[in-house]
């Protein structure tokens, strides 16, 4: 058998299940093997059949084959020979390149610094880089910008010493007296791409697993059907328990190295809080790890997290959600190397989750995650997924196109929905509700205007100085609240008592409230800076006059 034809007919059985199957897959894996693949195409598409199998194994002797073939493929001749034409694959012995933010940056840097670079001919603003280069020198190496002797370029060289380019600009920025955010939005200025060269410490996707994990083997077949989404989700998962920040950390630089060679970058991975991470067990080999974000990067109101799906301990895929207001916006995604196969079942189950955490019972979906100036969310057809799911969309006009796209899809076979039809459908959220119709929630309240009614308040009162805006409203809501000390909290609930001080001076109807209603939201707010964002969540949900009177603020209620 030519490895042309055996890596056909490993694609074909790719979704079968059964022990001839478990023979044949075997069989076809040896001859692969040994096999030299001709074309850059056709040893990604073995590198894709290996991953899908490494999570859904049929058996230790398929797993066994697959494991040895994932830890050996940096090395076969023929990756080797398509090297140049696999970069930005994210697979064993290929660079990566890819504009990284600083979070990610500096985690690349402590990692794999001698194969990090900086790819210049994308660099967007070279002047800006040559410019900072004094901000990342002493002073008394600075008369050189008095007649300048060197380029940018040639003084980097003589900066960074036995450091590469990137190393030492990710360095001395990390160095500069800019603190938090601030410090990212300076990196992020210099526009730079990185090339992360292949090595024994570079990150992979090809070797990803969570080590010494349980094998489960897959012996039937695969969940390809639309489950029932609400009773999906009214059975919670098997467990879910807090863990340690030494195996969070473990978990969390799988997640990045997940990111990373699949070119992106997750806020909630590069922001993550360790004191905040938990590990859902669903069963059949199905976790979801889920971690919150550190305080200085939280957002206001909403609580976010971020999940990695593993499968047998491979990473399968990600999420991003929110939740507040018994509600939560889910933005789901599979890897690629493993679309096509249980993903509506696992994203029933990670709803599942969603539910059991924060009690949700309505859940919507961004018009960006649907296709909205998204392609690939357009291309892949994501608008359908959830429709089929049993989400809806709430605006009007929209639902009565969707209707009439439905009626057409079970009236003519084969019919698909047009590129135009598609954009119009994707311009507003889709909802799924389980309770009775509310919508007070997440994609429902226009929480911008919040922010518009503080903007217009700090102006009329306190115009551009808002550093006296936060020093006085923060007393007055302590004052307002009954508080005392707060200045002593520690630096999370600091903060945030600061950060929601215009909403406590904005907040319609708070003096009406009773002590304890008062006292109550003091704990909200510390909470929100507090060690775990989810007892935001649980705290806000239960003070219903809070919620009422936000979004009343949000439809312009002072």
């Amino acid at each position: 058998m030519t490895a042309g034809r055996a890596l056909a007919a490993l694609t074909a059985i790719r979704s079968a299940y059964g022990s001839p199957d478990a023979r044949a897959r075997l069989t076809l894996l040896r001859v692969l093997e040994r096999a030299a693949l001709r074309t850059a195409a056709e040893v990604t598409e073995l590198h894709e059949r290996l991953c899908f199998l490494h999570a859904y194994p049929d058996d230790d002797a398929v797993f066994e084959q697959v494991s040895r073939m994932l830890r050996e493929f940096g090395a076969r001749p023929d990756l080797r020979r398509h090297r140049r034409r696999l970069v930005g694959t994210g697979i064993a012995g290929t660079d990566i390149v890819y504009p990284f933010g600083f979070s990610t940056a500096k985690w690349l840097a402590a990692r794999c610094a001698d194969q990090l670079g900086v790819e210049w001919a994308d660099v967007a603003r070279p002047d800006t880089l040559a410019g900072r280069l004094q901000l990342f020198s002493l002073w008394s190496e600075r008369p050189v910008f008095d007649e300048p002797p060197l380029d940018g370029r040639e003084w980097l060289d003589r900066l960074r010493g036995r450091d590469t380019d990137a190393a030492f600009i990710i360095r001395r920025s990390a160095a500069l007296p800019v603190g938090g955010m601030a410090n990212d939005h300076f990196y992020d200025e210099l526009g730079l791409t990185l090339r992360v060269a292949a090595g024994p410490a570079s990150p992979d996707r090809t070797r990803a697993r969570v080590p010494g994990h349980r094998l489960v083997a897959q012996r039937t077949p695969l969940r390809l059907t639309r489950p029932d989404i609400v009773a999906e989700i009214a059975r919670p998962p098997a467990r879910i328990r807090r863990i340690g920040e030494r195996r969070a950390r473990g978990l969390l630089d799988l997640a990045r190295e997940s990111m990373v060679t699949r070119a992106r970058d997750l806020y909630t991975f590069t922001a993550a809080n360790l004191k905040d991470a938990c590990l859902v067990e669903c069963g059949d080999g199905l976790e979801f790890f889920c971690i919150g974000v550190e305080p200085e990067q939280r957002l206001l109101l909403d609580a976010v997290y971020g999940i990695l799906t593993l499968r047998n301990g491979v990473p399968i895929g990600y999420a991003l959600f929110s939740a507040l207001w018994r509600s939560s916006e889910v933005a789901y995604n599979v890897f690629e190397s493993f679309r096509g196969g249980e993903s509506a079942w696992i994203y029933g189950r990670m709803l599942a989750t969603i539910s059991a955490m924060f009690g949700a019972d309505t859940f919507t979906i961004d018009p960006y995650q649907l296709g909205h100036h998204n392609d690939e969310g357009l291309d892949s057809g994501a608008w359908w997924f959830y429709y089929k799911l049993g989400f809806r969309p709430w605006d009007s006009a929209i639902a009565r196109l969707a209707a009439q796209e439905d009626a057409k899809v079970a009236a003519r076979k084969g019919y698909r929905t047009g590129p135009g039809t598609l954009r119009k459908l994707v311009r507003a959220n889709l909802f799924l509700q389980l309770g009775p119709t509310r919508r007070d929630v997440i994609g429902a309240i226009p929480t911008g205007a919040i922010g518009l009614a503080v903007t217009d308040y700090l102006n009329d009162r306190f115009g551009a100085d808002r550093e006296r805006a936060t020093a006085e409203l923060a007393a007055e809501a302590a004052a307002r609240l009954g508080v005392d000390g707060w200045r002593g909290w520690p630096a999370g609930e600091r903060l945030f008592w600061e950060r929601w001080a215009p909403l406590v001076a904005l907040m319609p109807g708070l003096d009406r409230w009773s002590p304890a209603e008062r006292h109550d939201l003091a704990a909200i707010i510390r909470a929100k800076g507090g060690r775990r964002e989810s007892e935001f969540v649980t705290r806000f949900d239960a003070h219903p006059r809070l919620g009422a009177a936000l979004v009343s603020l949000a439809h312009g209620k002072r």
